[in-house]
């Protein structure tokens, strides 16, 4: 008995790991190992006391290698830790003044205890600007256009502490770029900012600082991905499409796409999702907004030629400051590039070039045209190559990984891949994880049987 109950219980053992196993959810969904350390820095600055409370400027930095945040932009908001009210702000505004019925004179800008920030537009007057504000909430990359990486307000709080030991900082902050996918930790206080003035001979200081870390998840942005990957190469007629339903599966109705020629385009284009920025997507097997197109077009003796095609599906979506980032082993000869920007990422460290950053000419096609025959960029890349690693054999000459302004694309499977002539794809693929992890759970409970 007492052997038997001691199989009993390892086998229950062994089937509750692989069931823990299977149904363990991912815990890195917001790291991204290409761009581990990136996220959104808010500081907030006390510059001076009031009355009743405080002048503070609120600046974020866009620390994200690849990850911008495009129109119709930034949304900011908190929770107020007391009764504070905001009586002014200069360079961004709230969504909704509140109830301040209770204020007689002079009436706050916004009495609502979560407000909700955003950013002024282009041409605001001049007395109602401050420096790195008004570009409709628009933050670009460091890589892409640094001078562009900042965004800043000023706010004039009010029924609040007046003194480093009274004021009690914000909660629950929340960033929607307009949609999900930050997560914002607690504000910290930390040491008070410095400003150098003009003439570098004076250092003045912020009263009180804090700030808050936000990170992004592709998980919580969307459930299905945003953009999808195609291959082709000059050594095979194969055209190895998006994989079906990548970004989720057309309507037998097709109610949730529309095609180009459709005599209800336009109709469709200012439904109500125009306003809340929802994708309407033309109607492919995909059904992605965006497709990248990954074409080996040529063999040189030492160097090889691919051509990259980007195709915006979004009739809703002009993409601006758009980014494409790709990993290939052959990224550290990369010789020369036609009609696109480009700067090596090294997430890696350790000397290790396997990771691309493009985007667009300003002027010329930093603007990714909506769904139709201008929606589309492109551009060639000349490669040397490295007699040790190179070849065509095995998929070799196709990314690794893409993504399209942050958003990790989906890639066809590797079995489907151009193949060289006279080669042939691995008839049996591995056992996947969870499959190996039950038989190996099944073997072992008819082992103790």
């Amino acid at each position: 008995m007492a052997a038997g109950g001691r199989s009993v219980a390892c086998c229950a053992a062994v089937l509750l790991a692989a069931a823990l196993l299977l149904s363990a959810p991912t815990t890195t969904e917001a790291y991204d190992s290409l761009d581990p350390n990136g996220n959104i820095t808010i500081k907030w600055d006390i510059m001076q006391w009031t009355p009743d409370g405080y002048v503070a400027v609120v600046t974020m930095y866009n620390y994200q290698q690849f990850r911008h945040i495009g129109a119709p932009g930034w949304q900011l908001g908190w929770t107020w830790a007391k009764k504070e009210v905001i009586w002014s702000m200069v360079g961004a505004q709230t969504t909704e003044q509140g109830d301040c019925s209770k204020f007689k004179g002079n009436t706050p800008h916004c009495c609502k205890k979560e407000p909700t920030i955003v950013d002024l537009l282009p041409g605001t007057p001049y007395n109602m600007q401050i420096a790195n504000c008004c570009k409709a909430g628009v933050v670009n990359t460091f890589n892409q256009d640094p001078a562009n990486a900042v965004s800043s307000f000023q706010i004039s709080v009010g029924l609040a502490g007046t003194t480093n030991k009274t004021v009690k900082v914000p909660k629950n902050f929340t960033l929607k770029t307009p949609g999900p996918g930050y997560t914002c930790g607690r504000a910290i206080v930390g040491r008070p900012t410095k400003f150098w003035s003009a003439d570098g001979r004076r250092v003045t200081q912020a009263l009180m600082t804090w700030n808050v870390t936000c990170t992004y998840s592709q998980f919580l942005a969307q459930k299905t991905p945003s953009c999808c990957v195609s291959l082709s190469s000059f050594y095979n007629d194969t055209i190895v499409n998006c994989p079906t339903c990548s970004c989720g599966c057309q309507n037998p109705r097709g109610s949730n796409c529309v095609n180009e020629d459709s005599p209800n385009l336009q109709a469709a284009i200012d439904g109500p999702g125009k306003w809340t920025g929802q994708p309407l997507v033309q109607c492919t097997s995909h059904m992605c907004p965006i497709r990248i197109h990954w074409h080996v077009k040529l063999n040189y003796k030492e160097y090889w030629r691919v051509k990259i095609t980007i195709t915006n599906f979004n009739f809703r979506m002009n993409y601006t400051q758009w980014n494409l980032v790709a990993q290939h082993p052959n990224f550290d000869n990369i010789t020369q590039l036609f009609s696109f920007n480009y700067k090596p990422l090294t997430p890696y460290g350790g000397g290790i070039n396997d990771t691309a950053m493009f985007w667009g000419v300003k002027f010329y096609n930093d603007l990714l045209m909506q769904a139709g025959k201008l929606g589309n960029v492109q551009s060639e890349l000349l490669l040397r190559k490295d007699s040790r690693t190179f070849t065509f054999e095995k998929g070799w000459a196709f990314p690794r990984r893409v993504y399209f302004n942050g958003d990790n694309c989906v890639m066809p499977s590797p079995e489907n891949y151009p193949w060289l002539p006279n080669a042939s794809p691995l008839t049996k693929q591995p056992l996947t994880l969870p499959l190996l992890v039950f038989w190996v759970a099944l073997a072992a409970l008819l082992a103790y049987a």
